[in-house]
């Protein structure tokens, strides 16, 4: 049976509300919306939203939040109607992973209280929304993370290919890519590595330090950037680190970039996300969540080989269904992605994800260890493909 989307709004609606938190989240309201301190959205905006298997439909902000904080999963295609129009999709295939002698010894540059440190100050901002100006805030305190590890690790030579973008929106907040220039003269595409820098609290007027929903997956990723200027590595392939702004508002920073990229004509090798990387729930094993819908089959299989290869812990397949995350916006354009994230989605963190309470010290399942494998994973992926 197929739902009229306003059907399934007044569902998601009730919803939402009856799965708020009562101790320490409140009903969302408009008028307090309206009138809170710093919230810069207009919820009366239209926007066309495209859910699953339905036409894109107009919708006020307010019912995009009430959808998103239902579970509901949605592209904002208000920006980006084209995505997906221009291009065919892009088959390819992956030799089997051989870098170890590159790799390992990068491996080892990587290192935990760094992912501790940086995460303690990129969740310790009250929300990353884009709404507010503490979301911009956030975005600035990320490029600066980012140039200074340039500084401060790459050498003199490497420093002549290393150049950091603000990828701006008809919003505050950019979208970051520091990208790391290839030798090669071969147009055989770029590598992309990313993860979303924003954050959300499913009432947005309370606060979203969002340490797991993506904290955990920004801060693994600049770790890997880190290591990568440290271990003074000039890949072939260009490679490019990205930070999506206002994934939580409909993938829009992903949708953007992966817009331009399309109308470009870039070429991408290859696209790794990491979303929610920090969670080991109690009583399940630990292990690397590689989703395996929306997403392609052989850079996946690729994604596996990685894990196999390089990482402690063991890999299971999850899905985690349609527009879950910024990899989406990829798979849209044509591009091969790839997806990883803390385990299966039934084990991922639900208690505390777009709540106040999504902090490192909230619970003993938050693992910086955990938050290390995929450091590791994003390192083997950018060398072994790049190389």
């Amino acid at each position: 049976m197929k739902f009229h989307w306003q059907s399934l709004l007044v569902i998601v609606t009730f919803a939402a509300i009856a799965a708020a938190h009562s101790d320490d989240q409140s009903i969302l309201y408009h008028k307090s919306l309206q009138t809170y301190p710093g919230f810069d959205l207009d919820l009366n905006a239209l926007r066309w939203v495209q859910l699953e298997g339905q036409d894109p439909v107009l919708m006020t902000e307010l019912e995009k939040i009430n959808l998103k904080a239902a579970g509901v999963k949605f592209f904002d295609i208000t920006d980006t109607p084209e995505l997906g129009k221009s291009s065919a999709y892009i088959t390819a295939t992956y030799p089997k992973p051989n870098n170890t002698d590159i790799v390992k010894p990068i491996l080892k540059k990587l290192d935990i209280e760094n992912l501790q440190t940086t995460l303690k100050a990129f969740s310790s901002f009250r929300t990353r929304s884009p709404a507010y100006q503490t979301g911009k805030q956030s975005q600035e305190w990320l490029v600066k993370a980012i140039k200074k590890i340039a500084k401060k690790h790459a050498s003199k030579s490497l420093k002549k290919h290393i150049s950091v973008h603000e990828f701006t929106h008809p919003w505050t907040q950019s979208s970051v890519i520091a990208r790391i220039n290839g030798y090669s003269n071969d147009d055989d595409g770029i590598i992309i590595i990313g993860a979303h820098q924003d954050s959300t609290n499913a009432w947005p007027f309370l606060p979203a330090p969002g340490a797991d929903d993506d904290g955990s997956g920004s801060m693994c990723i600049l770790e890997a950037y880190r290591a990568l200027l440290a271990a003074d590595f000039r890949p072939s392939r260009t490679i490019e680190f990205q930070w999506y702004a206002a994934e939580e508002a409909g993938l829009l920073g992903s949708q953007a970039i992966a817009q331009a990229y399309e109308r470009r004509g870039v070429n991408v090798a290859g696209m790794s996300h990491f979303d929610m990387t920090a969670w080991i729930k109690n009583g399940t094993r630990e292990e690397v969540g590689v989703v395996t819908d929306f997403v392609d089959a052989n850079l996946t299989e690729f994604n596996k080989q990685l894990v196999d290869l390089y990482l402690d812990i063991p890999y299971v397949e999850t899905k985690c269904g349609y527009a879950c995350s910024d990899h989406a916006s990829w798979t849209k354009a044509g591009y091969p992605t790839t997806f990883s994230a803390e385990g299966t989605m039934e084990n991922w963190d639900r208690e505390f994800v777009h709540t106040m309470n999504d902090r490192i010290d909230i619970s003993d399942e938050f693992s910086f260890s955990h938050m290390l494998e995929f450091s590791k994973l994003a390192v083997a992926f950018a060398v072994e493909l790049a190389a």
